[in-house]
């Protein structure tokens, strides 16, 4: 993970062997306390999902995201980076307490992926596709058949359903142009598969 002052990221994790990581609504509200905690001081969360086995952000980063800090007996690493581990760590921690279990629960990395591409001397944003992709996983699933019926996305916040504080919807809205009506409606839209593969 090498992230950039100011470009927006797809960052995501899954369960080792794909096994559920989220067991019950406390664990999810725990993870999105852990993500107020340890990742909005060092970089801007624009959206999230939480699925039962895996997680989804859209952040942007930020100078604080990308300052090296020395670790232990190994490289320095940006900080945005080192505080996703203490989050995927204590989280761990926290849910083999919970299921009296060991080991690993998270896949070893977790991934970034920028949202932008350059196509000769044009900057191409993906900003819009991966935040559909995050806001419909959980129909996609079927673990809802509305997206308004799943509480660990920040979609209900865009559509003023809720009113969390985690996502900075102001610099969605201005980056990418879109109205609250324009999500509500784009949102039911299937995205292709070549779009899909871009956002990994």
């Amino acid at each position: 993970m090498n992230l950039i002052p100011n470009e927006f990221y797809h960052i995501y994790n899954r369960g080792n062997n794909k096994q559920r990581i989220f067991f019950n609504d406390a664990n999810y509200l725990f993870f999105i306390k852990k993500i107020r905690d340890q990742l909005l001081p060092v970089s801007k969360i624009i959206s999230y999902c939480l699925m039962p086995n895996h997680f989804h952000l859209i952040i942007m980063a930020t100078e604080n995201s990308v300052k090296e800090r020395a670790t232990f007996g190994g490289k320095p690493m940006q900080e945005f980076a080192y505080r996703v581990g203490i989050l995927l760590s204590s989280y761990t921690q926290a849910i083999n307490k919970q299921n009296k279990t060991t080991g690993s629960l998270f896949q070893q990395k977790t991934k970034s992926k920028a949202l932008w591409e350059l196509a000769g001397d044009v900057k191409e944003s993906y900003l819009q596709n991966c935040f559909f992709y995050l806001a419909r996983n959980p129909l996609k699933a079927h673990l809802v058949t509305n997206l308004n019926e799943w509480p660990y996305s920040s979609y209900p916040d865009y559509i003023n359903l809720r009113t969390g504080t985690l996502c900075d919807k102001a610099l969605f809205f201005s980056e990418t142009g879109l109205t609250i009506d324009e999500i509500i409606f784009k949102s039911g839209d299937d995205l292709s598969n070549d779009i899909i593969e871009k956002l990994y």
